[in-house]
């Protein structure tokens, strides 16, 4: 009986790290459809200058470098995650604290996020920083329609 409880242990923790490691790939690793209309609007609906357009050039390649650590970090976390649930096979204090580190580094892709976006606003003129604001309202509501 012992040897049953601890494969259906085993099983289950396999599963849950499976899928912490599963989703956490999904949320990095894909594209977010709001990001990419807003650099749509950017790049094809807003008529930039190539003085904006060399700006906002390097603000974005800047930023990516910063979002890849940070992906890369919400990759490592998920991993710590996997391994405490693993080790602890239940909500203990190392799951909860690894859940804790990986909310803080989805926060700060989310910060830095928006503060890349508001770096981008502030090369546009007035009219195109107004299409620009439609359009970060838009995406952000977008899943609440």
């Amino acid at each position: 009986m012992n040897l049953r409880r601890l494969l259906l242990v085993g099983a289950v923790a396999f599963a849950a790290c499976f899928a912490g490691v599963f989703l956490g790939q999904r949320v990095a690793d894909t594209p977010n459809p709001n990001e990419t209309e807003l650099h749509a609007v950017l790049h094809d609906r807003i008529t930039l200058t190539a003085a904006q357009k060399a700006r906002i050039d390097k603000i974005e390649a800047d930023f990516a470098v910063r979002r890849h650590a940070l992906e890369q970090e919400m990759r490592a976390s998920n991993i710590r995650l996997a391994k405490a649930i693993e080790a602890e096979q239940g909500y203990g204090p190392r799951v909860t604290e690894a859940i804790d580190h990986t909310h803080d580094v989805m926060g700060t892709l989310q910060k830095e996020t928006l503060e890349h976006l508001f770096e981008m606003r502030a090369v546009l003129n007035r009219e195109q920083a107004q299409e620009f604001d439609e359009s970060v309202v838009k995406a952000l509501t977008a899943d609440a329609r």
